[in-house]
């Protein structure tokens, strides 16, 4: 699959910065590239464990073929000079709690609609579990892929913590780290589509998406994940880092 070329020239600039700096301190065991759609909006769903695997994964689905469009925190959008590059680059800002919300998915759905990729952290936040599993999903995707019905793509990856711990500022890019990018079937969300737009639904949707990109995680740690999913709900103060 050929390499992305978005239509926006800041886009392009910064993945031409960007791309030879990831090759040279990575070495890329990406599998699963047969699932990223060709065409058509899709959604790619990835685990989330350092503040570095956005650019990780991103290389992935560019360097196959598809510029991502990314979810992230409205907080970025102030950090001078990011916030100007986020939106040249055509990234998503995600309000969290606040009436913005809703725009955040009118605005994930006009993408797709227009046949982007849009990729998303299920989590919406670093994980919390200790050993870096994913733990349990935010209904963000869920809504967005029901709302939508644009395929959602599960999508593990692994290593990316060797270049940057969790929560850690020290960046180590000698010598080059094994990053792992897995992509899997899309998952079948099909007989939810007619179904409210309930808690219910939308618990069940989120726990397709993240049981899928457990398992993909899994196969690439050769472990097996806890069999109940972290959730920060029942530890306190577990949520106060982003």
């Amino acid at each position: 699959m050929p390499t992305a070329h978005p239509t926006s020239r800041v886009y392009r600039g910064v993945a031409f910065v960007l791309r030879p700096i990831l090759f040279a301190i990575t070495r890329r065991d990406w599998q699963g590239t047969q699932n990223l759609p060709a065409t058509g909006g899709y959604i790619a769903a990835a685990n989330h464990m350092t503040n570095i695997d956005p650019l990780t994964f991103a290389h992935f689905l560019y360097d196959n073929g598809r510029a991502p469009k990314i979810l992230a925190k409205s907080s970025l959008w102030k950090v001078p000079g990011l916030g100007w590059l986020l939106t040249q680059t055509g990234m998503i800002p995600v309000h969290r709690s606040t009436t913005a919300a809703a725009s955040s998915l009118a605005d994930a759905v006009a993408q797709l609609e227009a046949g982007e990729c849009v990729a998303v952290f299920p989590e919406g936040t670093l994980t919390r579990e200790p050993d870096l599993w994913p733990m349990m999903g935010k209904t963000g995707v869920a809504r967005l892929a029901l709302v939508s019905r644009a395929p959602v793509v599960p999508i593990a990856q692994w290593g990316a913590q060797d270049l940057l711990g969790r929560y850690k500022k020290l960046f180590k890019p000698i010598p080059p780290k094994k990053i792992a990018v897995h992509a899997g079937p899309p998952v079948d969300l099909s007989d939810l589509y007619d179904r409210p737009l309930d808690t219910a639904t939308l618990r069940e949707a989120t726990d397709r998406v993240m049981d899928a990109v457990t398992v993909l995680l899994e196969e690439i740690r050769g472990e097996k994940a806890p069999a109940e999913r972290y959730d920060v709900r029942k530890h306190p103060g577990s949520e106060g880092r982003s």
